[in-house]
């Protein structure tokens, strides 16, 4: 079933770009009924293991492999990857729904090529062998480059953004396959030991200073994916060009991936290591909260604005992961899901105004949204998701990062804590210009459509 579960998105991707075309509406409805009968199948599967497994996983799916590297198609499903995979699946299914008319160029292959995008994440979040997470990890990248070189934005030079997003994210998966391959040769305590199995490498430990090189190396690759400072290069002119579609998976999906590469496998496979370099590791992950929101603080373009408030959100993840308790941990996980959901909702907004309007420009579109009720409630709902106001998913997450990180460094809990009021401060001036600023003379942006306002709820 777990196998079934990852296959059937790129089956789905397969089967929209058959009946395609070149009709978007045909591929698109398709695709969006594929990732449905993909999340009923989770939610079936999850609900008939619910009264409990003997395991490490509720499901669990082993199948022959690679023998001679001691790996093994693994796949298990628990309560992480569950909530992983449950989010990759509905924000999937809402960036095929949203993908506007940059996908009519060839729908049947956009929508494969996004379909495989979200079947590789599917293999991520299963994996239980390290070879099997690379596969899948690396598997996203090239559909991902194509869909921002061949869809993105004639006008912000798409194929040069997706080069850039290709060389750190090509250049992070070398760093990730040396660190497993040194995890599983360091781990082997007899000759014929080898594995790259998940759950036997939990029960063994690798001396610190070997450990100390493999989680830099793990770290690295992972904090491309995020991104934090100073890897974080690819990552404003890749989601200013992509198209609609793309920058979802991108910002509200692949950068959890590497979120979830340092809770699920750097920090538990590699302990001690960890808590040695968690000064350091927290410490850049507060610089990322403070630098991205100081970079969003400045932004006209509503995409960069996006880039760099999810980059100052995401270093969260990094300092909770690290923290190395529960507090953290828990923190981290509640605000890959959040911060999914709010730039979700912020992409489709963005999308919907540049449409409308023509542009994106701050400047420009400077009080353009008086006109448009539902327009306006969903841009301050997620605003202040965004914010972190209390009684919001946002918040939720920051606040448990923050209280797990005062038990480990109050001075990096206060650090942090600054970047909440810069979130409030961006969030604020983003609020006045499109709402409350004078008007600038444009013509209104028509207000949302119904189907618009539900993929954005």
């Amino acid at each position: 079933m777990l196998l079934l579960i990852v296959v059937l998105p790129l089956a789905g991707g397969l089967t929209a770009w058959l009946v395609a075309r070149d009709r978007a509406d045909r591929s698109r409805y398709v695709s969006v009924a594929f990732l449905a009968l993909d999340l009923l199948l989770l939610i079936a599967t999850a609900a008939g293991a619910a009264a409990g497994a003997p395991g490490r996983f509720l499901v669990e799916t082993r199948l022959p492999w690679v023998p001679g590297l001691g790996s093994s198609l693994h796949l298990g499903l628990d309560g992480l990857s569950l909530i992983m995979l449950g989010l990759t699946l509905v924000l999937g299914a809402v960036a095929v729904a949203a993908s506007g008319p940059e996908a009519e160029a060839r729908p049947g292959l956009y929508h494969l090529l996004l379909m495989a995008t979200l079947s590789a994440l599917a293999g991520v979040f299963l994996a239980a062998d390290l070879l099997v997470f690379f596969v899948a990890y690396e598997a996203m990248l090239v559909p991902a480059y194509l869909l921002v070189a061949r869809w993105g934005d004639p006008r912000l030079a798409p194929r040069a953004a997706a080069t850039r997003f290709f060389v750190y994210t090509q250049a992070g998966g070398l760093l990730l396959l040396v660190s497993i391959v040194g995890l599983g040769l360091l781990q082997a305590r007899e000759p014929g030991s080898f594995s790259l199995d998940y759950p036997a490498l939990l029960e063994r430990s690798v001396p610190l200073p070997a450990a100390a090189w493999l989680l830099a190396g793990l770290f690295l690759a992972f904090a491309v994916k995020l991104p934090l400072v100073p890897l974080h290069g690819w990552q404003a002119d890749t989601y200013a060009a992509a198209p609609t579609g793309a920058g979802i998976v991108l910002a509200g999906l692949m950068a959890k991936a590497g979120g979830y590469g340092l809770v699920r496998l750097a920090v538990p496979l590699l302990p001690e290591a960890a808590r040695l370099m968690a000064p350091w590791a927290m410490g850049l992950a507060v610089c990322t909260v403070l630098y991205g929101a100081v970079l969003a603080l400045t932004q006209t373009d509503l995409r960069r604005f996006i880039a760099y408030s999810s980059m100052s959100h995401l270093g969260f993840v990094a300092l909770g992961a690290f923290a190395g308790n529960d507090w953290g941990y828990r923190g981290a996980v509640v605000q890959m899901v959040s911060h999914g959901l709010s730039a979700t909702g912020l992409f489709l907004l963005t999308a919907w105004i540049e449409r409308g309007a023509g542009t994106r420009d701050l400047s420009v579109l400077r009080g353009a949204w008086r006109t448009g009720p539902r327009t306006r409630a969903f841009g301050l709902v997620l605003a202040l998701a965004t914010l972190g106001l209390p009684g919001l998913s946002g918040f939720v997450g920051e606040f448990l990062v923050l209280v797990g990180t005062f038990q480990v460094s109050p001075w990096l809990a206060a650090a942090a804590s600054l970047g909440l009021v810069l979130s409030t401060a961006y969030t604020l001036r983003l609020v006045q210009l499109l709402l409350y600023g004078p008007d600038a003379g444009r013509a209104p942006i028509p207000d949302l459509t119904c189907r618009t306002a539900a993929l954005a709820a």
